[in-house]
């Protein structure tokens, strides 16, 4: 059986959903209360989308209402990683965080957990029996609907490993390498380099798993017309974009997303979702 705790959230369906009330206490505590009836139910598969560490505490009270009602094997569909991005620590002071999400997911002794496009090789490593969704079908898809040969861009160093397998996946298309500074002490992103002198009037793709603020994207974009790009198009697997779109709209022919964090409605953004993926 399925629990999806986002309703608005299905991707594995709602066929043999699981029925449950839940409410926040005054306090700020999530509640659930199961109530489907899970007799000799023996596996269930969770769903669900974390923008909070409340959500983190649904997930896991969740988990041990099950327990309590016998269910042995539990699987977990987490699409967007909590945490993925602080996958280091650049100085003194700050926490690991991917590891302290990781830590309270692997407590919950789940049968598996998969998360999609995880931002690093870090998240897979910290999560116990992680399975991983790559991002290939969701470029497959975006590449069909620009309808043209485009150039793959990685934005940083970081994403090139993820990017070569993408091109390799999709028939061996052109990478073209970028990469950006950060000011590690204030967070600011300081210059941005295409390693390609001419671009040639060239349609470019910029493929990464993150966008939050969008200031990568449009510091790159700039960059990348520097170089006799063509047409831009940005394909993201998770897209927070706190501060909106209207601002990569002006660099960017088509965004593309996906619904692992939340649902859009930004008309210039076209959001796969994931069940179609699977």
């Amino acid at each position: 059986m399925i629990l999806n705790l986002d309703p608005l959230f299905t991707p594995l369906g709602q066929k043999n959903a699981i029925e449950f009330d839940s409410f926040t206490f005054s306090g700020g505590e999530p509640h659930i209360k199961i109530q489907s009836d899970l007799t000799e139910i023996n596996e269930v598969f969770i769903t669900t989308r974390i923008q909070s560490f409340n959500d983190l505490g649904f997930l896991l009270i969740a988990v041990d209402a099950l327990r309590r009602l016998a269910v042995k094997n539990i699987h977990l569909f987490l699409p967007y990683m909590p945490g993925a991005r602080q996958d280091r620590v650049m100085i003194p002071g700050e926490s690991l965080s991917v590891k302290v999400y990781a830590d309270l997911i692997n407590g919950l002794n789940l049968e598996s957990v998969t998360v999609f496009d995880p931002h690093s090789e870090v998240t897979p490593a910290l999560l116990n029996n992680c399975k991983v969704l790559s991002n290939h079908e969701f470029i497959k898809y975006v590449i069909k609907d620009i309808d043209t040969e485009v150039i793959l861009v990685s934005p940083d160093g970081g994403a090139l490993k993820k990017i070569y397998k993408v091109s390799e996946f999709l028939g061996g298309l052109t990478v073209v390498e970028c990469s950006k500074k950060r000011n590690v002490k204030n967070g600011k992103l300081e210059g941005f380099k295409v390693y390609e002198d001419d671009l040639k009037g060239q349609p470019c793709l910029i493929v990464d798993d993150i966008c939050d603020g969008g200031g990568t994207f449009v510091g790159l974009a700039k960059a990348l017309k520097k170089t006799n790009a063509g047409d831009l198009y940005l394909a993201v697997s998770h897209g927070i974009f706190n501060k909106g779109t209207q601002l990569l709209n002006e660099h960017f022919t088509k965004i593309y997303s996906t619904n692992s964090f939340k649902d859009l409605n930004e008309e210039t953004v076209e959001q796969l979702k994931l069940k179609t993926l699977l």
